[in-house]
């Protein structure tokens, strides 16, 4: 090709156009925004004629045209991009400031929605050291609600910083975006797809194996809607401070993500907001670690107000790290997964109006903790018992209490099916009634976001009577399921409270198990199927044994020279029949087992 130098040629030497025309020679590898080589030679040229220098690349990384303008603007040669308003003219503009500030101008973003660029860059001169140059791009976004491009800048950054984004991926991600917004076919009701990431490294003490928990990040990922095309697992002595799987691993997998069109990248541990960063910056599409994934699945579930305010916090504290200095990230742009619920209208709010927010949220979740302590303090006087059931998720904790207390709350083959809390009447085989409670189901590693935002809800198991943990004793890894929700429940305090093991879902082990018979020996434990109705009426005589442990019935003939003891009575128990007799009033009173030695002089034998 013709290697001419376009624009405003008037007054310069033919060396520096010689050396203009050396630009053409430069290949860019693929994926590079900008080398640091050609940062610094457009620098060094501009600061020799104090002019704007402009170098055209296409997506290949093929010089197209270059061109000189004078020192506050540069005229644009004939460039052919693509057509189509939902695609960017696979050409970006890099181009220098003699003034050496690196900001996009008003010119310069026009331009850039004019010509429908991939990006549009600026470097800011830097003398004498042109190598020290920084410089900002700016790329189309989106379409707003004029139908007018939108714009967002990213940067400063050094030469040395930009060679390490992996451009393509950026590019073709706001293609997508673009697709979306201008309401394409093809895209509109297109499902994400998604990459998973897990390492293997030294030192972890858990049970569950690297395959193991990338297998559930797959279920969770499925659970929020995404199209799992692929995993991947590093093996590492430990996490890289910088690229947690390495810079080399994330180069691997920027071209991966560039051949087969992912939209987003799942990594199975939590990672840094630096980590984070890095690693969108290098591979140009969204990366969310497992909490936001757990996030984004809870904020699908919440319905209550309750509900939605407790993610919300969750969110926003995860978040508050995450909001400064995202630098070169796009991936709040065009919605989906990790981007949902009702905190994302606050994704880009600034510290100070996020931790008035947390206070507020925080305000509000107290109140609804009170109101829940005085429901509590009203099931207490009435000596109402309560049962909590715990579990990991996806046990069948729903499906039990559909089935106990003849409810249809929503449950289905899914984690989190629910998260809002849902309490039933109970009715127990002594005629006695209960109280049961569904509460968020568990899993390995639960964010500690989420524990902290969801305390008021996880104090219906603090002050339950008694627990069933229920187990999916079908899944292959129910030791180790059990072992998480333990941990769990040892961080609410609530490890040393009455626990009856609830083996669920014993029809899908085979018909000459002996696991069942084994697991049925142990220690206040039961083997059922709460599905198939199998062994419920065992159940529900194990849980009022339990009870009637924790509350007793006993007769009390109280003097009438000590009323004040009648009073207590009242307060700390239900009376269920009240006597006048001559020597005094006669009581009949359920009340905790503990509390009867406070009356026992009174005992009426």
């Amino acid at each position: 090709m013709a290697k001419e130098i376009y624009g405003n040629l008037k007054g310069i030497r033919n060396s520096v156009i010689e050396e203009l025309k050396t630009f053409y020679d430069l290949r860019l590898e693929f994926g590079q925004l900008v080398t640091a080589e050609l940062g610094a030679r457009m620098a060094d040229v501009t600061d020799f004629i104090n002019r704007e220098v402009s170098v055209y690349i296409s997506r290949s990384g093929q010089v197209l045209a270059v061109a000189v303008g004078d020192d506050q603007s540069v005229e644009l040669p004939p460039i052919e991009g693509r057509r189509g308003s939902s695609r960017l003219s696979g050409v970006r503009c890099v181009h220098t400031h003699p003034n050496g500030n690196p900001a996009l101008s008003g010119v310069d973003i026009s331009a850039l929605k004019n010509n429908r660029f991939d990006a549009m860059v600026a470097i800011g001169v830097a003398a004498p050291d042109f190598t020290q140059s920084t410089l900002t791009f700016g790329m189309i976004t989106g379409i707003d609600q004029n139908e007018q491009y939108t714009v967002e800048c990213y940067g400063p950054a050094t030469l040395e910083q930009a060679e390490g984004i992996f451009f393509p991926n950026l590019a073709a991600m706001v293609e997508r975006i673009l697709d979306k917004q201008s309401g394409s076919a093809s895209l509109a009701q297109g499902t994400e797809r998604a990459i998973l990431v897990g390492m293997e490294y030294g030192g972890s003490n858990t049970l569950w194996t690297a395959e193991d928990s990338l297998e559930e990040l797959k279920q969770l990922a499925d659970t929020a809607g995404a199209e799992v095309v692929q995993k991947f697992l590093q093996k590492r002595p430990k996490p890289d401070p910088a690229f947690f799987i390495g810079r080399g691993k994330v180069q691997e997998l920027a071209l991966y993500v560039q051949q087969e069109n992912i939209d987003l990248c799942i990594f199975d541990d939590e990672l840094s907001p630096a980590q984070q960063r890095n690693i969108e910056q290098a591979m140009g599409v969204r990366v969310l670690d497992r909490t936001a994934l757990i996030l984004d699945i809870f904020a699908q579930r919440a319905r209550t107000n309750e509900g939605k305010l407790q993610v919300e916090l969750a969110q926003l504290q995860y978040i508050l790290p995450r909001i400064m200095g995202k630098g070169l990230s796009l991936s709040r742009l065009g919605g989906g997964i990790g981007t949902r619920g009702p905190g994302e209208t606050k994704l880009e709010v600034d510290r100070r109006r996020i931790r008035d927010r947390i206070a507020y949220i925080k305000d509000c979740i107290g109140k609804v903790k009170s109101v829940r302590s005085l429901h509590r303090a009203g099931r207490a006087k009435a000596n109402v018992p309560t049962v909590s059931l715990v579990g990991y998720t996806n046990a069948g904790k729903s499906t039990l209490l559909n089935t106990l207390t003849n409810s249809d709350i929503y449950a289905q083959d899914q984690l989190f099916a629910t998260l809002d809390p849902t309490t039933r009447q109970l009715d127990l085989p002594n005629k006695q009634q209960a109280i049961l409670t569904d509460t968020v189901g568990f899993i390995q590693r639960l964010p500690h976001q989420l524990v902290a935002a969801f305390q008021s809800t996880l104090e219906e198991v603090v002050e339950a009577d008694v627990l069933l943990h229920v187990i999916d004793v079908s899944h292959e890894l129910y030791k180790e399921q059990a072992a998480s929700v333990y941990q769990v429940l040892d961080e609410l305090g609530a490890k040393d409270k009455t626990i009856i093991t609830v083996y669920n879902k014993i029809d899908k082990l085979p018909l000459d198990s002996a696991l069942p018979a084994r697991l049925a020996k142990e220690e206040n434990s039961i083997c059922i199927s709460a599905k198939a109705g199998i062994n419920l009426d065992a159940l529900l005589e194990l849980i009022a044994e339990n009870l009637q442990m924790k509350s007793v019935e006993e007769s009390f003939l109280i003097p009438y020279s000590d009323s004040a003891a009648v009073s207590r009575l009242h307060e700390a128990g239900t009376v269920l029949e009240q006597e006048y007799l001559a020597e005094g009033t006669l009581l009949k009173v359920r009340l905790e087992a503990e509390q009867v030695s406070e009356f026992e002089k009174y005992i009426k034998h």
